[in-house]
């Protein structure tokens, strides 16, 4: 069964080989959808939609620097052109992070932080929005962290915590005002995952080797944040909006 045929997904921060971004992308070819993958690396972006699929029908990539505004509005009338037009699914994956003790953190880490992990989800919802009011449809899913609900993580800083704990509240408020035209805003807070977000260079067994005081001792997999997205991007989830889905091995338990 294919739960996304027939609908086009637009997800950021989707080349990276280990990332949660292209792991989504593919389960989401697999069910059915087209998909756009944006990526402020539009070589690299070009490059996982060819591994994905080498059909440019079912998957294309675009530059997109989505702490911009400029940027988010050109992507989207790029993906437009390509899609005839319709976008069922956004999917809110670009993120940056830096690992820095409070005290640590500049001005300029801050700012360039909050730009991408917030600012940047505020810009690009908001370039794709109009399209799915016009429609009556439509699923947004922000990826928040388990940082913005226990206050630190291992791989983030305080204003990491703090742009992914926004991204949350701003989830609820888009929730509430789309909610009247169709549209679902839903977001997930994944905990440790063996992904290559970090750029720490820590391999898959110390990750898991980290996560072993949690209940399912083991990090995470990025098929299994993909799987979240799935969920809430498909019909499975119709009366599921304003939520945040943890997948963090019970790392934390709300």
């Amino acid at each position: 069964m294919k739960l996304l045929e027939n609908r086009v997904a637009v997800i950021s921060g989707a080349s990276h080989p280990k990332g949660i971004g292209k792991a989504t992308a593919r389960l989401f070819v697999e069910h059915g959808a087209r998909v756009a993958l944006l990526d402020l690396e539009e070589d690299l972006a070009r490059e996982a939609a060819r591994d994905i699929d080498p059909d440019p029908g079912k998957v294309a990539a675009f530059g997109c620097d989505v702490a911009h505004m400029a940027h988010c509005e050109r992507a989207v009338r790029q993906v437009a052109e390509w899609s005839s037009g319709r976008i069922d699914i956004l999917i809110n994956n670009a993120a940056v992070t830096q690992k820095a003790t409070f005290q640590e953190i500049s001005e300029a880490d801050f700012d360039r932080i909050a730009r991408v992990n917030l600012r940047g989800v505020f810009l690009l919802s908001r370039a794709v929005l109009p399209s799915m009011v016009k429609q009556g449809s439509g699923s947004v899913i922000c990826i928040s962290s388990l940082s913005a609900q226990n206050g630190g993580g291992i791989f983030g800083g305080a204003h990491y915590c703090a742009a992914k704990a926004g991204v949350l509240g701003m989830t609820r408020a888009m929730a509430k005002e789309f909610g009247p035209h169709g549209i679902r805003v839903n977001a997930i807070a994944p905990g440790l995952i063996t992904t290559d977000f970090s750029r720490t260079g820590r391999s898959d067994a110390s990750k898991d080797e980290a996560a072993q005081a949690w209940p399912l001792q083991r990090a995470g997999r990025p098929h299994e944040i993909a799987g979240g997205c799935l969920f809430l991007a498909s019909d499975l989830s119709t009366y599921v909006t304003g939520t945040t889905l943890d997948i963090n091995g019970g790392a934390y338990m709300n």
